[in-house]
């Protein structure tokens, strides 16, 4: 396995848990019509957790496409 085969796994182990413990957004009964919370800013922790989920999606996206062209 290459250095990129690794690096994909990680940010994309890394991507899921970020995704999975933001808690603010609109639920599915939200988005279904139903009456929910609508958030527009983020602060503290929520817009860190929301920049390192960007961040790892970007190295993950990047390490698929140097592994296919380096392969």
């Amino acid at each position: 396995m290459s250095i990129y085969n690794y690096l994909t796994i990680g940010s994309m182990l890394l991507m899921t848990f970020l995704i999975l413990i933001q808690t603010r957004g609109a639920s599915l009964g939200a988005g279904l019509g139903g009456a929910g919370e609508v958030n527009t800013t983020r602060r503290g922790t929520d817009k860190t957790i929301f920049q390192l989920t960007i961040i790892s999606a970007l190295v993950f996206s990047l390490s698929l496409i140097l592994g296919v062209i380096i392969k």
